[in-house]
């Protein structure tokens, strides 16, 4: 079974459980040369995802942006305007479960255009299930997502053309290790475009100096630090085909993207997160082409820094969601006992 991204790129989970590419049952790890590994069509990047053109070359800082920060140029969902052309995914009382597990439970809920939202809650109430839901790899065993108006039958497919290409950071970066960082975040570039080796080159190195990774373009993912690996694998989603005539907006989902990081290398991290969004954005102050993007994490400052939307999930289902500043001041028993960490309430481990 191939799994792909809407549009032409493909989507591979590089976390199965035997370690092995789908199609070609060759193990992640096993050290063949690229150019053996560019022979194997079937083997694909975990994060796909071309985004705006002109990624910067100016590199990035990592004090960009602060904690008051307050980008007036992303959507504040309040109560949202009910206009079609503003929603970009819509899932619809979504189930899933896993044999008798049951994680999801009737999940609703929209991304519109510009937005940033964050997707919180307890540890295996489904968080990653819907990403995965959202962006393909998975599909519901009940329920309906819709991508820019159009229902999504089981997983993605190649002639699904939704005008909307979704790209997923993985928890764990989902790196091959035996290919260079160069090789990592220009895999689907080598794989599936006309592009020319040396441009292809230039991008990456462009890109990597984009969130702050210049001159890393030889190593190894086992040379890199954590918050390294979980960069080179935003630049592997951020990267786009020069080549296309035309490059279709992104959403960009992003799965516990600092956890296991120090309380700097997250700022770094939250902090590009907003960076590539608005990177691009036109003159009108709206996004770029990654028009809106989906985190889920545990983090406090990751739901300061990164997000304005909150979506709180327990038990499967959305119990709340409302604006960031809202989130430490709800009078919501189970959200005030989630913000503070306390031990008393609905929420029981």
């Amino acid at each position: 079974m191939r799994l792909v991204s809407s549009g032409s790129m493909p989507l591979s989970p590089l976390c199965l459980p035997n370690g092995y590419a789908p199609s070609t049952g060759i193990p992640f790890n096993n050290p063949l040369c690229f150019k053996q590994r560019k022979d194997q069509r079937n083997i694909v990047c975990a994060c796909v995802a071309p985004p705006a053109p002109n990624i910067g070359r100016g590199g990035f800082s990592a004090n960009k942006f602060t904690d008051s920060y307050k980008p007036e140029k992303l959507s504040r969902i309040g109560e949202p305007e009910e206009e079609d052309s503003d929603i970009l995914i819509e899932c619809r009382n979504v189930y899933k479960s896993f044999g008798e597990k049951h994680i999801l439970r009737g999940v609703s809920f929209k991304i519109r255009h510009g937005e940033a939202v964050g997707i919180i809650g307890p540890s295996g109430t489904g968080k990653s299930t819907i990403l995965k839901i959202i962006a393909g790899l998975l599909a519901p065993d009940r329920g309906e997502v819709y991508i820019r108006g159009k229902k999504r039958d089981g997983l993605i497919s190649d002639e699904e053309m939704s005008g909307l290409r979704i790209g997923l950071v993985f928890q764990s970066a989902a790196l091959f290790d035996s290919l260079t960082v160069r090789e990592n975040v220009g895999f689907l570039l080598y794989e599936n475009s006309s592009m020319p080796e040396e441009q292809i080159k230039d991008l990456v190195a462009e890109t990597l100096a984009a969130v702050g990774l210049k001159g890393v373009e030889d190593r190894l993912p086992s040379e890199l630090s954590g918050g390294m690996k979980k960069r080179v694998a935003l630049a592997r989603s951020i990267i786009f085909d020069t080549s296309k005539e035309t490059i279709e907006p992104e959403v960009l989902l992003y799965d516990e993207p600092t956890a296991g990081l120090d309380p700097i290398a997250s700022t770094v991290v939250e902090d590009l997160i907003r960076y590539v969004h608005l990177k691009d954005e036109d003159a009108l102050g709206k996004p770029g082409k990654i028009a809106s993007y989906v985190v889920v994490t545990h983090q406090h400052s990751t739901i300061r820094r990164a997000v304005d939307r909150l979506l709180f999930l327990h038990e499967g289902k959305v119990v709340w969601q409302g604006m960031t500043h809202e989130f430490m001041t709800s009078t919501k028993p189970i959200v005030q006992q989630f913000a503070s960490g306390s031990l008393d309430g609905p929420i029981k481990y």
